[in-house]
């Protein structure tokens, strides 16, 4: 994706997240379980993308070089957390509007910069848009080159994150292919001569599977599917 792509990216997904999240509200209820992640319920999944946002807003907003200064809002009564949620959404993309991408803001990452931010946090509303709307029944496809970029942004940051040291010697390639984005992309490369397998499948499932949202059963997979997936838990997240 280009620079420029990201924001309106994150606009329609925050959209889509709080169209779903309102609507799961009315037939689940906030007590519903999040399938995508394991304890919590779908208060606590609202609240998590709303804090999150706040963060992140108050970081670009003010081109924090440190986040020691940053103070935690509390956590708002379920009846209240659909409009917080909107308000720090419109918070994060009105600060990311008013950002360049090349200007330097602290993040956890090796890159410090705003495009990171925007990158990191479109990523982030995309899968927990996927979280609600399993909680709702009605998934919906993420589209091709959000889903790319995700898969590029978790083999670039969240697996040398996960294994600074590099991969163990016991890995195994594992190629992604994905179909509607008419690209491949390898997990482990280099590691052995030749891949354990090879997972086929939409940009947005790939993503998906990579984050564990979905099996691998969800892709086609062309080799051994146990070590594929024992390849991709080595990937381990807090």
């Amino acid at each position: 994706m280009e620079l420029d792509e990201y924001l309106p990216a994150l606009q329609r997904t925050n959209a889509r997240f709080a169209d779903a999240a309102a609507e799961a509200v009315l037939a689940r209820g906030w007590a519903s379980r999040v399938h995508g992640c394991p304890g919590w319920s779908l208060a606590d999944l609202v609240w998590h993308l709303a804090e999150v946002q706040h963060f992140w807003a108050w970081v670009v907003r003010t081109r924090a070089v440190d986040p020691a200064t940053y103070v935690e809002p509390r956590r708002h009564p379920d009846d209240e957390l659909l409009g917080y949620l909107s308000a720090q959404s419109a918070e994060l993309e009105t600060a990311l509007a008013g950002a360049d991408p090349a200007e330097r803001v602290w993040t956890w990452a090796p890159r410090q910069d705003v495009a990171f931010v925007l990158r990191r946090q479109l990523q982030e509303a995309t899968v927990h848009t996927v979280d609600v709307e399993q909680v709702l029944g009605d998934v919906r496809p993420i589209p091709a080159d959000v889903g790319l970029d995700g898969l590029d942004e978790w083999l670039e940051v969240m697996v040398p994150g996960a294994l600074p040291q590099g991969p163990p010697e016991d890995a195994h390639p594992v190629v992604l292919h994905a179909v509607d984005a008419d690209a491949e992309r390898t997990l482990f490369p280099g590691s052995r001569p030749f891949p354990i397998a090879a997972l086929t499948g939409t940009a947005g499932d790939l993503l998906l599977a990579v984050w564990r949202r979905v099996p691998l059963e969800v892709l086609t997979v062309d080799g051994d599917g146990l070590q594929a997936a024992a390849m991709i838990d080595l990937v381990t997240l807090e």
